[in-house]
């Protein structure tokens, strides 16, 4: 008999037509899947197999970490196929690194699927290049919730980099980053973006300043999944169906 193989799938942001091709035929010829709790219903209704929701969300009950290791672990030396499905991608903020670790060390074969992560498509759906020659030459991708007895970012580190910063799980702190950013140099006029449940029919997307940022997300009441986008790409969001606050974009 052959290893079984357990195959961490990337969802990427929402819509189904973003999958590769890869992870439609993983999703479609899954025994078993396991899915991460924002994963768009659309996605889910591809599932031909069991469908094991294991959410895991920053500030809500979640499913315990080590018992989705464990439950990996039983459906695949049951002998079934197994799906671990993610949003995004399973090694950008998805605990895919960990997961990889146990079942490996579960003698269990395991592949990762790629899937286009939020960072990259959320600024996309609205119109924000996260790299832009003429004004930034590199993007920085972190989290604003590093999780309990984790270390905070180096905010003061990040400023200095002039790179364009997109911050996954950041809305709920925004008050609190916006402040490091400021106080580490950054203009309070730059531009920034959030970008809310991109490529879903939820979406909604804001553009304001920096020192704007908590206000904005409060005032158009601008909830998570969402990312903020701050730098000088931020402008560069659509205007068709885009609240500007107390940003002149001319």
């Amino acid at each position: 008999m052959s290893i079984p193989v357990v195959s961490l799938v990337g969802a990427g942001p929402g819509d189904p037509d973003l999958l590769t091709v890869r992870a439609l035929k993983r999703i479609e010829a899954a025994d078993v899947v396991l899915a991460d709790d924002l994963i768009d219903p659309r996605v889910l209704a591809l599932v031909k197999g069991r469908l094991l929701r294991v959410g895991k969300r920053g500030g809500c009950i979640s499913t315990d970490q080590h018992f989705i290791h464990a439950l990996m672990i039983k459906e695949a030396r049951a002998g079934h196929r197994v799906v671990r499905l993610k949003g995004g991608d399973p090694f950008v903020f998805g605990r895919g690194g960990e997961e990889v670790d146990a079942l490996r060390e579960a003698g269990l074969a395991v592949e990762v699927v790629s899937g286009l992560t939020s960072g990259i498509a959320g600024p996309a759906a609205v119109g924000i290049p996260v790299t832009d020659r003429r004004a930034s030459p590199g993007v920085i991708l972190v989290t604003g919730h590093p999780g309990e007895g984790r270390a905070e970012p180096d905010w003061a580190a990040l400023a200095r980099t002039g790179l364009t910063l997109v911050i996954y799980m950041g809305v709920a702190r925004a008050a609190d980053i916006t402040a490091k950013l400021l106080g580490a140099g950054l203009k309070a006029d730059l531009p920034a973006a959030i970008v809310s449940a991109a490529h879903t029919a939820q979406q909604r997307h804001a553009v304001t300043t920096l020192a704007g940022l908590p206000d904005c997300i409060a005032r158009e009441g601008l909830k998570s999944p969402a990312l903020l986008v701050i730098g000088e790409v931020a402008a560069h969001a659509a205007l068709d169906a885009v609240q500007h606050c107390e940003l002149n974009l001319g």
